[in-house]
């Protein structure tokens, strides 16, 4: 079972009466206590930015590294600074283990509390606990990390995957899936509710047991970063297709915003089909409108088909008038030679403009797609 990370929060939020938040050593948010909305003090711009996107910024981690809480054995008072952000004090507990700081609890300081209140050493016992928790996931992360990738990029695939459900114990029975994140160039982050994280082809990929696919994905996805979740499987030797099926996923969220940031491969509708095509030259027909000098008449082309036709829609979605809407259409059917009115050539237009949305927003910073 992964460790229950929220619940050990609320008995340090409750215990204390003040909101408290656990972030990983990378300063990733893993779990955040309730608050009274009504109270501003809470929601400072370093607290909200660190619950809306899931980690603090590079600048924050710094200055807060400044006072010494990766060497801190016990709780650190951090006092105000508006200018970067803090208009609320902090007290840091860091999560150690065998002398190893794997991530901390931040707790909303208004000066009441004493450092020597027993609620606190209560609050820092429970640090260390999670400490611990997240100590013994790094390391069997590591492991399984590396075996996951194994199965995903080697073509010793049934030996791979034998290894990865034995190393799963129980949980190698499935069912399983796969949460993509894209692009990514970072590391393998600490990642709760995921049993395997791994970079893999300019992503990342990480198992999860189904329930946890959700929280996982919206944990990675960010405002350049979007998520793709496959289908579960019922073994390990399955997962290759639920990585193909997550990348996809992943790649239509990053192309289509209306899908993302977040999207399954259930959801994604043709997008299933054009991501497990290879890239290809644009059809001739279609490729006069993709050059960069016909953008705004692409756009309208596009949106009208994903409007099914509708000119009256088209035009409210593009905030044109109709006659407008009209014109340009006339001028997409000049510059292909297509029939708008004709199913056949408005099924290949639509499916060309899907697929040049798609590579163009995955060709140079994506993955591809063998594997």
């Amino acid at each position: 079972m992964e460790p229950d990370y929220q619940e050990l929060i609320d008995e340090v939020s409750a215990g204390l009466g003040t909101p408290a938040t656990l972030e990983g050593r990378d300063f990733a948010l893993i779990a955040f206590g309730a608050h009274d909305s009504a109270d501003d003090r809470v929601m400072d711009p370093v607290r909200t930015r660190s619950i809306l996107h899931r980690r603090s910024s590079a600048e924050v981690r710094a200055w807060f590294e400044r006072f010494g809480i990766a060497r801190a054995r016990g709780p650190v008072r951090i006092p105000p600074d508006p200018a970067a952000g803090v208009r609320t004090g902090r007290i840091c507990l860091p999560a150690r283990h065998h002398g190893v700081v794997y991530g901390y609890i931040w707790l909303v300081d208004d000066g009441a509390l004493e450092l020597t209140d027993p609620r606190l050493s209560d609050a820092q016992a429970t640090a260390e606990r999670i400490g611990a928790l997240l100590a013994r996931s790094a390391g069997l992360g590591g492991r399984l990390g590396a075996l996951l990738h194994t199965l995903l990029t080697s073509p010793q695939r049934e030996a791979a995957a034998g290894e990865l459900a034995q190393a799963l114990g129980p949980a190698g029975g499935g069912p399983l899936t796969l949460v993509v994140a894209l692009p990514w160039d970072e590391g393998a982050p600490g990642l709760p509710g995921a049993l395997a994280v791994c970079p893999l082809e300019g992503s990342l990929a990480a198992l999860v047991r189904p329930p946890s696919a959700r929280a996982v994905a919206e944990r990675l996805a960010g405002p350049a970063v979007a998520a793709g979740i496959g289908a579960p499987r019922g073994a390990t030797a399955e997962l290759p297709d639920a990585w193909r099926e997550a990348l996809g996923a992943a790649r239509a969220a990053h192309a289509e915003p209306a899908l993302g940031p977040v999207a399954h491969w259930s959801a994604i509708g043709a997008y299933r089909l054009l991501t497990t095509l290879p890239p290809a030259a644009p059809d001739p027909a279609v490729d006069p409108l993709l050059d960069p000098a016909h953008r705004e008449l692409a756009r309208t082309a596009e949106t009208y088909l994903d409007q099914a036709g509708s000119p009256a829609r088209t035009a409210t979605a593009l905030g044109i008038h109709r006659q407008t809407l009209y014109y340009r259409l006339t001028r997409v059917e000049h510059l292909t030679g297509l029939d708008l009115a004709d199913g056949t050539h408005r099924l290949l237009l639509h499916l060309a403009l899907k697929a040049a949305r798609l590579h163009a927003a995955t060709d140079h910073d994506g993955p591809g797609t063998e594997g």
